[in-house]
């Protein structure tokens, strides 16, 4: 924040703090002309208005709110960049580094700790790893395979997923366009269960350039796209995905296979099974020959540490392995 902000929010504050004081100092005295305890001289509704001060408790209430509020804000960080007395501090965020990953997060701690700064987010982080950490060794020590068939592991996966992995995915796991369904059993990389886990934990890179990067015309287009139609089965124009085929042919099938069955070492997609993670109409498929597709997972091996990451493997082929 700049100076002139900082000073801004500073004065703005401290002046409304002196307003309320000022405004119950003048409700507190009697400047009526009329004794205390004696009629306003008008009445509504058969209520009459009487002169009476403020009630001393709720005077000395406001006084203690105010009192509070100075306090609070000499001890904590409120009045602009002022950091307050005990140095206290949300997060550890710019302290001592960039946040990115958990390495330079756990550097950020260390130096908030070497100058005597109360981190709150770093206190409930130590907290929580001290209360919920055995359960995740209990888990990560416990074989995929039989972790999947515990019920309690799932709910604790469960949650780790809606909390981390929901923003793309979904709460309920079925994605949407550019990010896969977890649900249905197609897998670019792989479903088992190892396979899940080496996703989650160095996450993946896909990429398709633009055109496939092949010699592939504007007029091949298309056949191209009637022909990439025909494989999944679907009503198709058979002399012009017949000409799609020759172009197929200049190098579609490395990656794609020659049945266009994919190839999950390297996560090109089956496109014979109608199941599309870009969208599977004509012009869907055209925007990705020509655009290419770059789909990208963020590593969590760094993020979430790998004894949570067993455990959200084990959820996630839960999705798809009743």
């Amino acid at each position: 924040m700049s100076s002139f902000w900082s000073i801004w929010i500073t004065v703005l504050t401290l002046i409304v703090i002196a307003g309320c004081v000022l405004l119950l100092r003048a409700c507190s005295k009697n400047n009526t002309g009329i004794d205390e305890g004696k009629s306003m001289g008008h009445s509504f509704d058969g209520i009459e208005e009487i002169n009476n001060p403020l009630p001393k408790w709720w005077s000395y209430m406001f006084y203690i709110t105010v009192v509070f509020g100075l306090a609070y804000l000499a001890l904590y960080p409120g009045l602009g960049n002022y950091k307050g007395l005990l140095g206290w501090t949300s997060s550890n965020q710019g302290i001592g580094t960039e946040q990115g990953i958990k390495a330079e997060s756990e550097q950020a701690i260390e130096a908030a700790k070497a100058s005597g700064m109360l981190v709150q987010y770093d206190r409930e982080v130590a907290s929580a790893d001290a209360k919920f950490g055995p359960i995740f060794a209990a888990y990560a020590n416990t074989p995929l395979e039989e972790l999947v068939k515990n019920p309690d592991a799932l709910k604790v996966g469960g949650r780790l997923f809606l909390q981390n992995c929901s923003q793309c995915h979904g709460s309920d796991a079925r994605g949407s366009t550019g990010f896969p369904n977890l649900t249905d059993a197609d897998w670019l990389y792989g479903g088992d269960l190892n396979t899940i886990k080496t996703t989650l934990l160095n996450g993946r890179n896909g990429m398709m350039p633009p055109k496939g990067g092949l010699p592939i015309t504007d007029g091949e287009l298309s056949g191209l796209v009637e022909y990439v139609v025909s494989l999944s089965g679907r009503p198709h124009k058979a002399e012009l995905a017949a000409q799609g085929q020759a172009s197929w042919m200049k190098g579609c099938f490395a990656c794609h296979g020659m049945d266009g069955k994919g190839n999950q070492l390297i996560g090109a997609p089956n496109l014979t099974d109608d199941i599309w993670l870009y969208g599977g109409s004509r012009g869907a498929i055209d925007q990705s020959i020509v655009l290419g597709r770059h789909g990208v997972m963020p590593a969590w091996k760094d993020i979430l540490g790998e004894d949570k990451v067993h455990v959200i493997a084990a959820y996630v082929y839960s999705l798809s392995n009743k």
